[in-house]
């Protein structure tokens, strides 16, 4: 293994594993206060930090809100994803609502083909065939106490799918510390009015209301970690490449169940354990043909 790689992976690896820390804070705040303005405070603190990076990089000038319709996109779609893993934490196992997260890979794939018009592969409809079987299987122990809430790290996982199909149709419109910034920014203000719309209009429980300051040091340390995270994949991905870091996201369901069993008692049961396995083995399977593609292209 060449040495960029190995590093690559290694910071790979402790990106994927800082995310499960956020989660696990998450996890700590439900009922504390309402999930739009965690969320929005999340966003406020790692625009900041964006924020002073790219002033400082590119002047003050690059930090004015984007023009270009597809930094929305990635705005709402991140900020979907964010709420329902909020909500998917809140309602269930630690470990249970991250593997369902690892389906996004698969509804990357099926809405590329819809909304790229790339070409899906029969491998690609298995995978995500046997996938789906997986969750089916992971939640089931879950639909009892949390009904139709246990589709929420769905949600999230199509939330994150759409990001990524953004972040292909943003390749090269900007710097990827300026197309961060954007989809952070963006994410920022669409949290804010939901939360706005949802503390006027919406249940008793969205109602903002004045909170301990420990809870807004969590939201802050949230977002401080969240940007860690993204910082450190991005440089995993730099010196080893996507495809090489992939396998290395699972280091996060990892670190999840740990935090689950040891902070919150959640101890999954075999079916969960099965559907994991299952969603890991569809998720590694199509990175595999993936692979197995590359030096072909590279042939022709």
């Amino acid at each position: 293994m060449k040495q960029s790689d190995r590093a690559g992976l290694l910071f790979a690896l402790a990106g994927f594993c800082t995310l499960s820390i956020g989660d696990a804070i998450i996890k700590g705040m439900a009922g504390l206060w309402p999930a739009p303005a965690i969320a929005a405070t999340r966003y406020l603190v790692g625009s900041g930090v964006l924020a002073m990076m790219l002033a400082r990089a590119e002047g003050v000038a690059a930090l004015r809100l984007p023009r270009d319709p597809i930094q929305w996109v990635r705005g709402v779609a991140i900020s979907c994803s964010a709420l329902g893993m909020f909500f998917a934490v809140w309602l269930m196992p630690l470990a249970t609502a991250t593997t369902i997260q690892f389906t996004q890979p698969m509804i990357t794939a099926i809405l590329a083909a819809v909304l790229l018009g790339e070409r899906a592969r029969p491998s690609t409809w298995v995978a995500t065939l046997v996938a789906f079987g997986g969750v089916f299987l992971a939640l089931r122990p879950n639909f009892a106490t949390a009904g139709w809430g246990v589709l929420f790290p769905v949600m999230g996982a199509t939330g994150m799918a759409v990001t990524i199909i953004g972040n292909r149709k943003s390749a090269g419109r900007a710097s990827t510390l300026a197309l961060q910034y954007y989809m952070s920014i963006t994410a920022m203000i669409f949290l804010i009015a939901t939360t706005l719309v949802m503390h006027f209009w919406g249940p008793a429980n969205f109602h903002v209301h004045a909170t301990d300051w420990t809870v807004l040091a969590r939201c802050a340390l949230i977002g401080l970690t969240a940007t860690l995270a993204q910082f450190l994949i991005f440089m995993g991905t730099v010196k080893a490449g996507a495809g090489t870091i992939a396998p290395m996201t699972y280091g996060q369901l990892l670190m999840a169940t740990l935090f689950g069993y040891a902070f919150f008692g959640d101890k999954p049961d075999a079916l969960s354990f099965l559907g994991a396995a299952i969603i890991i083995g569809a998720g590694l399977f199509l990175w595999w043909m993936g692979r197995v593609r590359e030096p072909a292209k590279t042939e022709l």
